[in-house]
C-alpha cells in the first residue's frame, strides 16, 4: 500500500498535476433556498464564520499551513463582498477541536455568535501532497450546503481554495465563481506602456509584453488562451495576438493606418477591429490569422471601441457621428444601428456584461470621468463612481457580480474593482507608475 501511494504522488509530480483532483462528498438539493440575491438593490452580506482548518494529520506538524489556507478563503470569500466575516475571536470555544461533521459540530455555538454559514474543514499534508476536505454548512438549518474533497501539491493550495471557493459561490447564488479568472492591464512599471497579467484579486502581478513602447487594449480570448492587443513596435498602431503561455509576440495584423481596439467575437474564432486602411477608422470582422471578414460599420464619423453582446448577435461601439463620443449598438443581422446613450457629451469605452443585459463604460460628468451602467432598453443610466478622480475603462468579471476599473481616486491611475451596483469600491493593484485598461479574462479552468 505504502509503495503505491509513493507512486502516486511520483505519477502526480511528474504529470504536473496543477489543477487539483477533486470529488464531492455533498452537494445542495436543486430545491434549496437562495441564501445570496445578487439582483436584489439591497444586497445584505451573510455573517459567516471560517475557523483555522484542522491537522488531521497523524504528526500534526502543519499548524501554519492550517491558518495559512483559513486565512485564504477568508480572504478569497470576503473579496466578493457578499459575506460579513466574523471575528475569529468571537468564536466560542476551541475551533481546532470542533467537530467537523454535522453530527458532532455544535451548532448553538456559531449560531449565537450570529453566524448563518459555516465553512471549515482539515488537510493532511504529507512528502510535498495536500489532502484537504473543505465544508460549507447552513448552521440555522444545521445542515450540510456542499463538502469538497481536494489533493494536490502544496504549492498548489491557493488553487485548492480558490476552487472550493468557486463552489460555494455556485451553491449560494446559482452562479459560477470569478476565482480562476486574471486581469490584463496596462502599466507604465518599465517606463514604457506594457500589459501585464494578475489573478483577480491583484495577487502575483507579472509582465506579459516586452514592447518598450506603447502597448494597448488587451482583449481576451473567449476561451482564455489569446491575449490581442495594439502595439507600437514599427511606430504605428499593429494588432499582436499572442498565446498567454509564449514568449514570442505571435501573429500580427498591421494593415496601412491604424489597427486598434481589438475585440473577440464571443462564440467564433473571429475578432472585430478599428481599421483605418480605407481613411476613416471603421470597424471590421477579421478571422484570427488577420483575414478580413467583413466591414461591420460604415460612416463618416469615427467608429471605434467593439464590444460583443454574449450571443455575439450584437455589439456596441463608440462613434462621434451625432458630433460627440457616444455609445451605438448595431444588429449584425439585420443590419440596424440605433444610438443608446444620450446623456453626456462624451462616453467611451463601453463593454457588454456578460448577462446581456447591461452595458458598461465611462463617461464625462461634471468634468470627470465616471463609470455608468446603462440597460440595452435604454433604462439608466446609473453612476456607479463619483467624487473620486477619473474612473475609466470598465471590465466586467464573467459572472457579472463585479467590475475592475481604473481610477486616480490616490493620485496615480490604478486597478480598481466594485459590486456591479458600485458598493464596495476598493484598490487590488497597485504598481509603480500607472495601471489603466484593464480587461477581465474568462474563468481559466
Amino acid at each position: 500500500m505504502e509503495g503505491n501511494n509513493r507512486l502516486n504522488k511520483k505519477i502526480l509530480l511528474l504529470l504536473s498535476v496543477v489543477c487539483v483532483l477533486t470529488s464531492g462528498l455533498v452537494t445542495v438539493p436543486a430545491d434549496a433556498r437562495v441564501y445570496i440575491d445578487i439582483n436584489s438593490p439591497y444586497l445584505r452580506k451573510v455573517p459567516t464564520a471560517i475557523p483555522d482548518l484542522q491537522d488531521l494529520g497523524l504528526d500534526r506538524k502543519h499548524p501554519a499551513l492550517t491558518k495559512e489556507l483559513a486565512d485564504l478563503m477568508r480572504d478569497t470569500i470576503g473579496f466578493t463582498g457578499f459575506f460579513k466575516l466574523l471575528d475569529p475571536d468571537s468564536y466560542l470555544g476551541d475551533p481546532r477541536k470542533a467537530g467537523l461533521t454535522r453530527d458532532l459540530i455544535k451548532f448553538k455555538d456559531w449560531t449565537s455568535i450570529g453566524a448563518e454559514l459555516l465553512i471549515n474543514g482539515g488537510i493532511s499534508c504529507k512528502d510535498g501532497i495536500i489532502k484537504t476536505e473543505l465544508r460549507l454548512f447552513d448552521t440555522f438549518g444545521r445542515r450540510l450546503i456542499i463538502g469538497k474533497r481536494y489533493t494536490g501539491r502544496v504549492d498548489d493550495r491557493r488553487k485548492i481554495i480558490r476552487r472550493f471557493c468557486d463552489e460555494v459561490i455556485r451553491h449560494l447564488i446559482g452562479a459560477k465563481g470569478f476565482f480562476s479568472t486574471q486581469i490584463a492591464f496596462v502599466s507604465t512599471t518599465t517606463g514604457n506602456k506594457e500589459i501585464y497579467l494578475a489573478d483577480f484579486d491583484g495577487h502575483n502581478p507579472r509582465q506579459f509584453t516586452n514592447t518598450k513602447n506603447i502597448t494597448l487594449s488587451p482583449a481576451w480570448s473567449p476561451d482564455g488562451r489569446w491575449l490581442a492587443y495594439t502595439a507600437y513596435r514599427k511606430e504605428r498602431p499593429d494588432i499582436y495576438i499572442k498565446d498567454i503561455k509564449q514568449k514570442q509576440p505571435g501573429k500580427v495584423i498591421a494593415f496601412k493606418g491604424l489597427n486598434t481596439t481589438p475585440a473577440w467575437h464571443p462564440q467564433k474564432s473571429l475578432l472585430s477591429v478599428t481599421l483605418s486602411k480605407d481613411g476613416n477608422p471603421e470597424i471590421y470582422l477579421l478571422t484570427g490569422s488577420g483575414k478580413i471578414v467583413k466591414r461591420l460599420t460604415d460612416n463618416w464619423g469615427i467608429d471605434t471601441s467593439p464590444t460583443w453582446s454574449p450571443d455575439g448577435k450584437q455589439f456596441a461601439f463608440v462613434s462621434n457621428r451625432a458630433g460627440t463620443p457616444q455609445i451605438y449598438v448595431k444588429d449584425i443581422d439585420k443590419k440596424r444601428v440605433r444610438r443608446l446613450t444620450y446623456e453626456g457629451n462624451y462616453n467611451t469605452t463601453p463593454k457588454w456584461s456578460p448577462g446581456g443585459d447591461y452595458i458598461a463604460y465611462s463617461g464625462l460628468a461634471n468634468g470627470r470621468f465616471d463609470i455608468f451602467v446603462i440597460g440595452l432598453n435604454g433604462e439608466g443610466p446609473y453612476q456607479l463612481t463619483r467624487y473620486s478622480g477619473d474612473n475609466e475603462s470598465p471590465t466586467w468579471a464573467p459572472d457579472g457580480t463585479a467590475i475592475a476599473f481604473s481610477s486616480t481616486r490616490e493620485g496615480p491611475a490604478r486597478i480598481y474593482v466594485m459590486n456591479s451596483n458600485g458598493a464596495d469600491q476598493r484598490r487590488i493593484i497597485a504598481l509603480p507608475g500607472e495601471q489603466t485598461c484593464p480587461r477581465w479574462s474568462p474563468r481559466l479552468w
